[in-house]
């Protein structure tokens, strides 16, 4: 069995490869009589296109998405959505002098040792090409979280991190690395040029939070909220590490400074100090924003070479050419967004589904 499909109640399963005709994904249970169009998922899927800057791939695709089902007379139905964005600047050509090597850091000898074959063409179906489907899906959840802001951004790019002080959400839209703070984007920018020219890649840290998640979605077991956004965020392509509010930094602290200390808070429930826990506890939201931190791996196709085997098992050297980000995580930003709302639109109708 292959797994395409994520969510319990809201479910979507994407479909397609880099360098197919299209890629799409069909999106279930979502409830009837909610307005959607294009031109409610198109703003979502131009912030996560390539080529709208110097510092993403130089792929040419305007990502236009097509709805084939589930609205009619501009309403959601209750039925299947389907939704399907073109390939339109495919070049197969660029990956054929390596369709016989396996490229260090990607999928190719792992997808080869499961299936026996591969799709050489920019990898196939383990390509990051895959996420513009879930941004699309993740347009549709936001249709079912209207009191909920999600806002992701970059705080890290090759081990340099943003001023906590200078953070500014309204600079996040205004620079093309989604950064907070525009002194540390301008620093950014010379570290993604100087890797560039000396043909490597970075790495990324992105936070997102998600305020206005009232208390109580979730499960105290086996779908517990911070488990499923982990198993979320660590589906998308790239990604090695994710935390959830203090993350790997609560192991340093003393209990009493991550216990999340509580004081009246009046008919909203308490008011809580601090928010270690990132809006979570025991695997069900406490009304505090919840707060995911996902780390992306340097881009693996690079130009510096790198040693390698090729499928009879000589070993050789490859520096990838082609069109390809410097920085994987850049464009991570709005796909993390996307798994947010897609994980929080499903916890909200498995909490209403229970207790109404």
């Amino acid at each position: 069995m292959s797994f395409n499909s994520f969510g319990h109640v809201f479910r979507f399963t994407t479909w397609g490869e880099s360098h197919g005709p299209a890629i799409g994904t069909i999106v279930d249970g979502c409830p009837p009589g909610l307005r959607l169009s294009e031109a409610d998922i198109q703003p979502w899927l131009d912030k996560r296109r390539p080529g709208s800057s110097r510092f993403t791939s130089q792929r040419r695709e305007a990502d236009q998405v097509r709805i084939l089902s589930g609205v009619f007379e501009g309403r959601t139905t209750g039925t299947p959505i389907s939704l399907m964005i073109e390939n339109l600047d495919q070049r197969p050509k660029d990956y054929a002098d390596i369709s016989a090597v396996y490229r260090p850091g990607h999928a190719d000898y792992a997808y080869e040792a499961k299936y026996g074959l591969r799709d050489w063409r920019g990898g196939g179906r383990s390509s990051a090409r895959e996420t513009a489907a879930r941004v699309a899906a993740g347009a549709v959840a936001r249709l079912i979280l209207p009191d909920v802001s999600i806002r992701a951004y970059v705080v890290e790019i090759g081990g340099a991190a943003i001023d906590g002080a200078a953070f500014d959400e309204a600079e996040i839209d205004s620079n093309p690395f989604f950064c907070p703070d525009t002194g540390t984007a301008a620093r950014w920018e010379r570290l993604i040029d100087d890797a560039r020219k000396a043909g490597s890649s970075l790495g990324a840290i992105v936070e997102c939070v998600a305020t206005g998640v009232p208390a109580g979605w979730g499960a105290p077991i086996y779908a517990k909220l911070d488990s499923e956004l982990a198993a979320a965020m660590m589906s998308i392509n790239a990604v090695k590490g994710v935390e959830i509010g203090a993350g790997f930094a609560a192991a340093r602290l003393r209990g009493e400074e991550n216990a999340d200390a509580m004081r009246a808070g009046g008919d909203h429930g308490p008011a809580f100090l601090s928010n270690h826990a990132g809006g979570v506890a025991g695997g069900i939201s406490t009304g505090q924003p919840v707060v995911v931190r996902v780390a992306f791996k340097p881009t693996s196709s690079i130009l510096m070479p790198v040693s390698t085997v090729d499928r009879d098992g000589n070993e050789t050297e490859i520096g990838i050419k082609g069109r390809h980000d410097p920085c994987v995580g850049i464009r991570g930003a709005p796909v993390v967004e996307a798994m947010m709302a897609l994980v929080l639109a499903d916890q909200k109708l498995l909490h209403r589904a229970q207790c109404g």
